[in-house]
């Protein structure tokens, strides 16, 4: 919902919870974060909305983030909304968006805004998503599997020969290349081992199909 809004805010469009792609950490381990943090990324949950020149990407999954960047470092119930803008280029907004204070906080404010309008003139109101309604863009939301972005992968193979070429020949296949990989040494007790691959750019069909 969150990013739904924003995205409205931002792009001038109609706020569409219905085509927003949801995915959550659930099926997230203590072994993927620790393969991550070897790569030298960390796993954050991210609402991510972009406007490229087939749609507006509307979506929300577990990412990996390089250890390096501001927003790899919030943590508890800190949020952090990091914006790109055509003539300000990159902002980071940073503060508490969880607890009781906080919350009651952005309650209060937005029954001030809502008390504010009531007593301005109707054709002086600015709409709650800044456009009103007959400027609303009519720019689509990107289906998920159109989506253009890297992959983390990880496979538990049988240690033997040829499991990681035939690995990437099914990515090859698929039109995916490899960005990145780390393999575990030997195998253990069933003589299996993780493969961990990350991607370059590709879509999320080709992916899925791989």
């Amino acid at each position: 919902h969150k990013i739904t809004l924003l995205a409205s805010i931002g792009f001038g469009i109609p706020v569409q919870f219905e085509h927003a792609y949801v995915e959550g950490i659930t099926a997230l381990t203590d072994t993927d974060i620790r393969y991550a943090d070897e790569l030298g990324y960390r796993v954050k949950l991210l609402g991510i909305a972009r406007r490229t020149p087939g749609g507006i990407e509307l979506r929300v999954h577990p990412t990996l983030i390089p250890k390096d960047r501001l927003i790899a470092s919030v943590e508890g119930p800190m949020n952090a909304i990091l914006i790109k803008g055509d003539a300000a280029g990159v902002t980071l907004y940073y503060g508490a968006g969880a607890g009781s204070e906080p919350t009651a906080s952005a309650v209060i404010a937005d029954i001030v805004d809502v008390t504010r309008l009531m007593q301005a003139e109707p054709e002086e109101r600015v709409p709650h998503l800044a456009f009103q309604s007959d400027s609303l863009s009519d720019v689509g939301i990107l289906p998920m599997a159109d989506v253009e972005t890297s992959y983390y992968l990880r496979v538990r193979v049988r240690d033997q020969v040829g499991a990681l070429a035939d690995l990437a020949r099914t990515l090859a296949d698929a039109d995916i290349s490899i960005a990145a990989m780390l393999q575990q040494g030997a195998g253990d007790a069933e003589n299996e081992t993780d493969i961990v691959i990350l991607t370059h750019l590709t879509r999320e069909r080709n992916f899925d199909a791989a």
